[in-house]
C-alpha cells in the first residue's frame, strides 16, 4: 500500500476522492463485466442482498431495481467519498426500487446480516486478512444463501493493465517490486485453486470459479486520437498502473503518457479504445 498507508487511508485520501469524482468513467468501463455478474446471480423478488466494496454504488442500484420494492439492499463500503457519491445517486437514481442502506463499514468484521445474497464487484481483494473476511461474510449469509462475486485474474492475462505496463516500466529509474499475492491489492486472488481452498476453508462448502473474458472500452471520443486521450488519463490515473507514476517528474510523467498512448493506439478503432479483461466469476454457497 502506497507509503505505508492502510485500506481505510488509502481509500479515504486522494485515491478514493480521485474514484469518486470519475464515477462515471469507471462504471462505463466495467459495464460488461457487470453484465456477465449478474447473468450469472439470479435476483428474486423480496430478497435481502449485500454488496461488498459497492463504491460509488452502481451494482447496489442495479441489484436495488431487481429484487423490486419488497426487497432490501445494504451496500457497504471503507470509502467515505464514495459512498456520498452512491448516496446521491440512489436519491436520484433508484425511484420505485429495493430501499437501499449504505454504510461506512469494514465487511472483515461488520456484522450487517442476515442476507439472501451477497455480491461484489471487485470489493473482495483488499481485506488485510482474507480468511477471516471470507469467514464473516459465510456467517452474514444465510443458510442457503449464495456469495457471487469478480475478481481480476492473473495481470498477464488482463491487457487493459499489462499492455500499459510493459510500455513504461522501462521508463522508471526503479522498477517497482512485484505485489505480494498474500498481501491487498487488485490481482490477490489470481489462483483459482488458492481462492477455492480459501473459501472452503471460510466455511463455504460448494464453490465454483469460472473464467470471464470481455473487451472493455479504456477511451471513447469523437476521434481515435482523443479516445486514446482518454484511454491514456483512465490507464495512468484510474486503473492499477496508476501508482507508477503518481509522484513521477512532470518529465517522467511526459514520457510515460507517451509511451502508453502509443500502446493504446494499436487498440483503437471508430473513437474507441478497447482491451481484453480476464476474470473469475465465483460462486459459493
Amino acid at each position: 500500500m502506497a507509503g505505508g498507508l492502510t485500506q481505510t487511508e488509502y481509500w479515504n485520501g486522494e485515491v478514493g476522492t480521485r474514484w469518486a469524482r470519475n464515477q462515471a468513467v469507471l462504471d462505463a468501463m466495467f459495464v460488461p463485466l457487470t453484465e456477465a455478474l449478474f447473468a450469472r446471480m439470479p435476483l428474486r423478488d423480496g430478497a435481502s442482498v449485500l454488496d461488498i466494496g459497492c463504491g460509488a454504488g452502481a451494482t447496489t442500484l442495479e441489484v436495488a431495481r431487481r429484487v423490486g420494492p419488497g426487497g432490501s439492499v445494504t451496500g457497504a463500503d471503507i470509502s467515505a467519498p464514495l459512498l456520498a457519491v452512491a448516496r446521491g445517486r440512489a436519491d436520484a437514481e433508484a425511484p420505485g426500487a429495493a430501499p437501499i442502506r449504505f454504510v461506512e463499514a469494514d465487511v472483515e468484521t461488520a456484522d450487517l446480516g442476515p442476507f439472501d445474497q451477497i455480491l461484489s464487484r471487485f470489493g473482495v481483494m483488499f481485506f488485510p486478512d482474507s480468511a477471516r473476511a471470507l469467514a464473516n461474510v459465510r456467517r452474514m449469509l444465510k443458510p442457503e444463501g449464495r456469495l457471487t462475486f469478480l475478481c481480476w485474474r492473473a495481470l498477464p492475462e488482463n491487457l487493459w493493465v499489462s499492455a500499459v505496463r510493459a510500455a513504461v516500466l522501462p521508463l522508471l529509474p526503479e522498477a517497482p517490486k512485484p505485489p505480494d499475492p498474500d498481501t491487498p491489492g487488485p490481482f490477490r486472488f489470481a489462483d483459482a485453486d488458492g481462492l477455492v481452498a480459501l473459501l472452503r476453508g471460510a466455511g463455504f462448502a460448494r464453490v465454483a470459479c469460472d473464467a470471464v473474458d470481455r473487451d472493455i472500452v479504456l477511451g471513447r471520443g469523437e476521434t481515435d486520437a482523443a479516445a486514446i486521450a482518454a484511454a491514456t488519463r483512465v490507464s495512468l490515473e484510474l486503473g492499477p498502473n496508476s501508482h507508477l507514476v503518481r509522484e513521477a517528474a512532470p518529465d517522467l510523467r511526459a514520457r510515460a503518457e507517451a509511451a502508453a498512448a502509443e500502446v493504446l493506439r494499436r487498440h483503437a478503432d471508430g473513437g474507441v479504445v478497447r482491451l481484453r479483461a480476464a476474470c473469475w466469476l465465483v460462486q459459493a454457497g
